[in-house]
C-alpha cells in the first residue's frame, strides 16, 4: 500500500476497538491457551518491557520493521521481535521505553516517531516478562542502524504481505514448554515468527483489517 494513502487510514486506526485475547490466541499453540486463560498475574511478579509496532514508508510504500535477534544463552534467542526491550525507572512511561529502545537497537531517534494508539500488553510466560505495545509511524524513509550487539538483522515488511492469509502457517517446534508442538506461526520469507510475536502481530492484523 502507498505510504500516503496509508497515513490517510491512521486516524481510523485510534478509534477501533482492541480485540486482546481473542486475537492473541489466534496464534498462541493449543497447549498455552488454557494456561493463558488462567493466568494470575498478582502471583507471578513480571518484569515489564515495551516494543514498537513501526509502520514508515520505503519508495513509497507502507512497511512494517521486524528485528532478528542475536543468538545468546536466553529463551527468545535468534528470534523475530519488534524493537524493544525492559523498562527502565528513567522512562517513566512505557512509551518512552519502546521509544528508546527502538533508538539503540535500530538507529531510529524517538523524535522522528509518532506514537498513535498503545495496543493490549501480553504476558511473555517463558521469561516472565509483561510487554507494552505501541503502533507508531515514522514518517520519512529510514536509514537503518543496528545494534550488532543485539541485532542480527532487519526483517522489512511491506504491508501488503503482512496483511495476505498467505503467510499464516502452522509448524512443529520445541519451545520451552513442550516438544514437537504443532505452532501457528507467520511465515515472512525464510523466516518463521511465533511466539508473543506472533500473537502481538495476530491483534496488529485485526485491528488493521477493521479499517483498511
Amino acid at each position: 500500500m502507498d505510504f500516503q494513502d496509508f497515513l490517510e487510514y491512521v486516524p481510523k486506526l485510534k478509534e477501533v476497538g482492541l480485540p486482546a485475547s481473542e486475537a492473541h490466541f489466534k496464534m498462541a499453540p493449543l497447549e498455552r491457551i488454557e494456561s493463558l486463560k488462567n493466568l494470575k498475574i498478582e502471583t507471578k511478579n513480571p518484569k515489564t518491557a515495551a516494543v514498537m509496532m513501526l509502520f514508515y514508508p520505503k519508495n513509497g510504500v507502507t512497511h512494517l520493521v521486524l528485528i532478528v535477534r542475536n543468538s545468546y544463552q536466553g529463551v527468545h534467542s535468534a528470534q523475530i521481535a519488534f524493537p524493544g526491550g525492559k523498562y527502565e525507572p528513567r522512562d517513566q512511561i512505557f512509551e518512552n521505553t519502546a521509544l528508546r529502545e527502538t533508538h539503540e537497537e535500530i538507529g531510529i531517534p524517538p523524535d522522528s516517531i509518532k506514537i498513535m494508539k498503545a495496543f493490549t500488553r501480553l504476558y511473555i510466560q517463558p521469561s516472565n516478562f509483561m510487554v507494552y505495545p505501541f503502533l507508531g509511524i515514522c514518517k520519512e524513509e529510514i536509514v537503518f542502524i543496528p545494534d550488532s550487539d543485539e541485532v542480527a538483522d532487519i526483517i522489512e515488511l511491506p504491508l501488503s504481505v503482512f496483511m495476505s492469509d498467505d503467510i499464516l502457517v502452522s509448524v512443529n517446534l520445541s519451545t520451552s514448554y513442550a516438544e514437537n508442538i504443532s505452532v501457528p506461526a507467520f511465515k515472512i520469507g525464510d523466516h518463521i515468527v511465533w511466539g508473543a510475536t506472533a500473537m502481538m502481530l495476530s491483534e496488529l492484523k485485526e485491528v488493521l483489517k477493521k479499517v483498511l
